[in-house]
């Protein structure tokens, strides 16, 4: 059965409408939900980004059953992998067995604040795995240390662990993030339903393990209305990894997206209240193969109706499509 999900959109909506949100989200029946670990939103318009671990730790408990995700957090710049350990066993312990650790390679919109560079991909496929060893193995218990090509660890240790640590979920978008994933991760992140990378993940040590996507949409009554919105807060998506992991400010994305069309997005991006478009637009993760679908309701504002028309319409209609 393919479970439904829920992104709590950092980029969108400020710390406590995103707690409002999600606690709501649990109320009308969404099966998980995932939260992006944003310093800066995409677009200028989109207007928010709060820090999501602690937005993570009101949610665990205003909450008691909906499934928590980072999705994903880049363990190698902002942040060094032994806190990320360290705040990712915190939230387990508070979500009482509820989080996954989504992580990935980051992009320099959030990681250029630091002011360490943005290094190829190469490197930081590299400065990822060296960063999923270290949080792996504090989440083992006793004293880590490390001295590594991109990190160094001195006398670490998690002194409030959970009885089961987080899985880890690993990003991917080609051959060498899949394969990195396969061997080192407990479930795959993707934000394109690419067969090709199932069956890549699949071929390094993933096969049996959970495949998470994600998709946003744009629901309104009024489909002008919803195209609207999601051309004026959603148009970067259509990029590519390759280009949206590379800009360094909301400015770019604006300068690189200037001649995206409204039409262009209404193409990729379901917009309106017709539940069979929805439908059609999550199918083909289905069909790659992906185990679970985020969905992302484009527009902050928008939230408490689109969660409303997905408890009475949307989950009944994806149900009964998708099984």
């Amino acid at each position: 059965m393919v479970q439904i999900g829920y992104t709590m959109m950092t980029e969108q909506a400020g710390p406590r409408e995103l707690v409002d949100h999600v606690v709501r989200a649990e109320q009308v029946g969404f099966d998980f939900s995932v939260t992006s670990d944003h310093y800066f939103p995409w677009l200028r318009s989109q207007g928010h980004a709060p820090y999501a671990w602690t937005v993570l730790g009101a949610a665990a408990q205003a909450t008691s059953r909906i499934p928590l995700m980072t999705y994903v957090t880049c363990p190698t710049f902002r942040y060094h992998p032994a806190v990320v350990a360290q705040k990712a066993a915190t939230l387990q312990l508070l979500s009482e067995g509820r989080f996954r650790l989504g992580l990935g390679s980051g992009e320099n919109l959030n990681e250029h604040v630091v002011g360490g560079g943005w290094p190829s991909v190469d490197v930081r496929h590299e400065m990822l795995q060296e960063a999923v060893e270290i949080i792996r193995a504090l989440f083992e218990g006793g004293h880590v240390n490390r001295r590594g090509t991109h990190f160094d660890v001195e006398s670490a240790r998690l002194w409030d662990l959970p009885d089961s640590p987080p899985p880890i979920g690993i990003a991917v978008s080609g051959e060498r993030s899949c394969a990195l994933a396969g061997e080192h991760a407990d479930l795959m992140i993707a934000t394109e339903p690419e067969p090709g990378l199932v069956e890549s993940f699949d071929g390094h040590g993933g096969r049996g393990k959970p495949r998470v996507g994600q998709l946003p949409v744009s629901y309104d009554p009024d489909r002008d209305t919803a195209i609207k919105r999601a051309h004026a807060q959603f148009r970067w998506f259509g990029s590519g990894w390759k280009v949206n992991s590379e800009l360094p400010h909301p400015d770019s994305f604006e300068a690189a997206t200037q001649f995206v069309t409204p039409d262009d997005v209404a193409e990729s991006i379901p917009c309106g209240d017709d539940p069979d478009a929805f439908v059609e637009a999550v199918r083909p993760y289905a069909d790659a193969g992906f185990t679970e679908i985020a969905l992302v309701q484009i527009g902050g504002e928008s939230q408490p109706a689109f969660l409303d028309w997905s408890e009475k319409t949307l989950l009944p209609a994806l149900r009964d499509a998708l099984g």
